[in-house]
């Protein structure tokens, strides 16, 4: 009797490694122009957007080998990508932007109005579906390229406001607490 229980516990162990292989293997694979970016990259999580109830986008934070470990790493680059679920004028996404930046008291005031304009001449409007990504460069010259429907629209070489930009959703004091847990979930470095 003991060798029948023995053999179920080990199957059910060998079904359950079996079915996370399964469940990891069936990840989603970085798309081209992310993975460019950010080597290795992994879906760390992601969640919607909402907005009085109205679905906005949904976000994906894209990560390498090393995880998430803040826009003011130098070494762990990361990607966050917006699919629409309308249609948005840019400068609406640009000012959206900018508020959220002066809720969190990030930069100054100058930083923030320059960044205003840098965000209201990238931004483009977008229609339902459409995505723009945002990839942070780590490094020695950190900053943000970023992209429409994977073409690159624009580079900011400017480590501010790359940080500031991220922590719209990163920060944790993000005004969207629920969407940063669900884009961090799975952010740790690699073992």
């Amino acid at each position: 009797m003991q060798g029948v229980t023995m053999r179920r516990v080990l199957t059910l162990c060998l079904l359950s490694l079996a079915m996370l292989g399964a469940a990891r293997a069936a990840a989603p694979a970085a798309p081209a122009f992310i993975a460019v970016d950010v080597p290795e990259a992994r879906l760390a999580g992601e969640g919607d957007y909402t907005w009085f109830g109205m679905r906005i986008y949904r976000a994906q934070l894209w990560v390498g080998p090393l995880g998430y470990q803040g826009a003011a790493s130098d070494t762990a680059p990361f990607a966050l990508e917006l699919r629409y679920a309308r249609a948005l004028d840019g400068k609406k996404i640009a000012e959206a932007s900018y508020e959220q930046m002066q809720k969190l008291a990030v930069g100054t005031e100058p930083q923030r109005l320059a960044w205003l304009q840098t965000m209201q001449r990238i931004f483009p409007d977008v229609r339902e579906g459409q995505r723009i990504a945002g990839a942070y460069r780590a490094g020695i010259a950190p900053g943000v390229r970023f992209y429409l429907d994977g073409h690159a629209l624009a580079d900011v070489p400017d480590g501010d406001f790359a940080r500031a930009f991220f922590a719209i959703w990163l920060s944790p004091a993000s005004t969207a607490p629920k969407l940063r847990s669900a884009l961090l979930q799975d952010a740790a470095p690699l073992p």
